[in-house]
Formats: structure tokens, sequence, C-alpha cells
């Protein structure tokens, strides 16, 4: 969160995603003065995750201050469903740690995925 590229907004936000792997794969927001290019944390983490090599998310946690809750955004409740299930966990997080857990599935429910396309 602390890495966070948010000149416009203000508003920073880290997010964290643990592979199959094991492996945790770190993200933060990026903005951009063109608004909608800009890169939301959730999706800056499982890119790290897609570069190294792994395609399965385990866990997801992010991070915001503010009185809410800062839950991932529609765009990246997708994302985060390409590679996960409706089981896996999400944790949302404050600067004083712990907020809430959610699972995907009550953040998503009656998703669309990829075994939709037969994959």
């Amino acid at each position: 969160m602390d890495r966070a590229y948010a000149p416009y907004s203000h508003f920073k936000v880290g997010a964290a995603v643990r592979g199959r792997n094991g492996k945790v794969y770190g993200g933060c927001n990026v903005e951009n003065a063109a608004y909608p290019q800009g890169c939301c944390a959730e999706a800056s983490a499982i890119s790290a995750m897609v570069l190294d090599g792994e395609q399965v998310i385990d866990e997801v946690c992010i991070v915001g201050a503010g009185e809410a809750l800062v839950t991932p955004c529609g765009g990246c409740r997708q994302r985060i469903r390409e590679f996960a299930g409706d089981e896996i966990v999400v944790h949302i997080c404050g600067p004083e740690g712990l907020r809430k857990s959610f699972t995907l599935g009550e953040l998503l429910p009656a998703s669309f995925g990829p075994q939709n396309l037969g994959n």
C-alpha cells in the first residue's frame, strides 16, 4: 500500500495473492493522468503471479485506509475469479490489520468463470 502511485485520488491500496505454489505476490494501485489507464492493486498482484508462472490463487489479502472496507472492485473480483474458485478467502484489511474476510463466492455470487467456457 505504501508503494502505491496515487497522485490523483490519494487513495493507496495494496494487495497480495498467495498462489497454489505457496508464494505470495504483492501489488499496488498505479494511477495515470488518463484515468481509465490505471491499474488496481489486485490486478498488479495477479500479474506478478502469472509472470512467475503460477495460475492458481489460494488466498487474497487487500489493504486500504479509511473507515469503509476496501473490497475489490467488480473488475478485480472477476480477475480473481479467473484464477480461483468460489471457496477461496479474500481478507480485507486496514492499516491496523484484518477487518473482515469473505469467500470469493460471497463477493461474486453466481460468477462466470473458465468452466463456463468448457475450460
